[in-house]
Formats: structure tokens, sequence, C-alpha cells
């Protein structure tokens, strides 16, 4: 269970998550057609071994990933994510946005696989070993970052805005932020701190992307605590189920141009079955995918 000052490695608590998510993207990545493709998903996944190169390598059939209930329609998940924030930093970038923000960076590879403008400078806050983690398997391979790019080891339930601000980050100029696969392990007051930290620090031109789900009603989510299956062992106890306020309309009222996405709609935009299982159905269509430019 989560406590107020816990930290995690790629290995456990929360940073086990990224491992997962990068499994589903390299999943993804192997389709015939695939929605996105990050090249960098199999070698992080691959670093770090175990259970989870058997998944990429079809040799754990009753992992999670690998059943059509779950592992199909979040493997699909992960490739319609990635590719709307792809997107959306493709037209950031073109808009003239130079200065990235990756809030919880984990194991996101953008500023490997996406070609930046030049003079763009991307930063990356997350926890201190995962950051380790991720620099090292990327050096370990030779590859170098397609922009500049600066870490930021840090606690987003700290003062995260001090830190950016020391890296270099000018509130003065036009930013882009990313919170993906973010709030669900903030608790409400943190995430209300969070975008007022964005708000702070973006000037007008800035651009904000997020990734939220609504709430499940109290009862369901402590039966999905309680119960003792690997999902509930390696998610349910690790969020907070909780939500300030939908953030479209947080940044709406706060002089930003928002426009948020149902998951379900935009699984049909890009071609995706929506999964008709109540589990999967439910996991989509309680979560959207949100963008607002500061005007």
């Amino acid at each position: 269970m989560r406590t107020d000052n816990d930290t995690w490695d790629i290995n456990t608590s929360v940073g086990s998550t990224a491992v997962m998510v990068a499994a589903a993207r390299a999943l993804e990545a192997a389709k015939p057609n695939p929605l996105a493709v990050d090249q960098y998903a199999e070698v992080f996944t691959r670093a770090v071994g175990g259970v989870w190169a058997d998944v990429l390598d079809g040799e754990a059939p009753e992992h999670p990933l690998a059943t059509s209930e779950f592992g199909e329609p979040f493997i699909d998940f992960q490739g319609s994510r990635t590719k709307y924030f792809d997107t959306y930093f493709q037209s950031a970038a073109a808009a003239g946005v130079r200065q990235i923000v990756l809030l919880a960076a984990g194991l996101d590879s953008r500023a490997y696989r996406l070609d930046w403008p030049a003079g763009t400078t991307i930063y990356e806050l997350d926890q201190p070993q995962v950051l380790e983690f991720k620099r090292e398997v990327l050096a370990g391979i030779g590859h170098e970052p397609k922009a500049e790019r600066r870490e930021i080891a840090v606690d987003l339930r700290d003062d995260w805005q001090t830190a950016l601000t020391d890296a270099g980050f000018d509130p003065t100029q036009p930013s882009a932020w990313i919170a993906e696969g973010l709030l669900i392990y903030l608790p409400a007051t943190a995430q209300d701190q969070l975008f007022a930290g964005i708000d702070a620090l973006a000037a007008p031109g800035s651009w904000v992307a997020v990734e939220e789900g609504k709430p499940m009603p109290a009862d369901v989510f402590a039966a999905k605590r309680a119960a003792s299956d690997e999902m509930a062992d390696g998610f349910f106890k690790l969020i907070y189920n909780e939500q300030i306020a939908p953030a479209a309309d947080w940044f709406g009222s706060r002089g930003w141009r928002a426009e948020a996405t149902g998951l379900a709609d935009y699984f049909r935009a890009v071609g995706r079955p929506v999964p008709t299982n109540p589990e999967a159905a439910t996991m989509i269509a309680s979560n959207s995918l949100v963008t607002a430019v500061k005007e």
C-alpha cells in the first residue's frame, strides 16, 4: 500500500507499472499495423528481464498482458495513448514551443525517438532510481537524445517547481507539459498542487496534455483493493482513486482552451475496437485524453 513519503525504483511499487506500460508499448509496436512504434519499449522491458521478457517472447500465457480479457484492450490502450500524446507534442513543437516537461517521465522515450526542432530542451522529472535506470539502459546501447535532455530527480509531491526552474526552465517562454499515466498515483491534494504548479509556470502559448480517469465507486474500489489477484496487487493498491476536477474544467476555468476526448471515442477514431467485456469496457470508458492551450 502507498504511504505519504514512499519511494521506488523500476522494479517496485509505482515504478513497476512503468515496466508494464513499456511491455504493452513493445507488444503494440510488434503488431502488423501499430498505432505507435516505440522502439525503446522492448529495450527497457528486456533490461528489466524476468517475466517481462517472457511476456514479449510469448512464454508467459497466464500473464495479464497475454490475456484477451485484459491484455488486448490494455495494449490497444497504450498504443492509442502513445499516438495521441506523440501527435500532441508534434503539434506543440510546430507551434513554436521549445520547452518540454515530462512529469513522472518513467520510461517515456520521446526525447530519443521523436524528431525535435533545434533549440528544444526536454525536462524529465521522476524518482532518481527510475531516471538512473533509463539513462544507463540507453547509454548502454549508445543512443543519444534528439534534443537537450535534463533529468530532474524529484518527487512530484515535493517542490518540483523550484527544482524545474533551477534546472533552467524559463517560465516566461511557452512550454508543453504532459501528465501521462500519472494522476491516479496522486491524492487529490497533490493533483491540485500539480495543476496549480503547471499553471503558475506556463507562459501564454503553453500547452498541457493529461490522461485522466473517473474515480470508481468507493465500494468497487475497496473490493478491488481487497482482492488478492495479480492485477490488484500490482495496481489497485498503488492508486488513490481521487480526482479534484476534470482537467478540461480545471484548466478551462483558468484561461486555457481545453478539449477532452473520451478514450473510447479515440479508439474508434484510430480504428481500434472498443472492448465489450465489462472490466475492460469500464477501464476504457472511464478514461479521457485532454489537451489545453493557455491563451
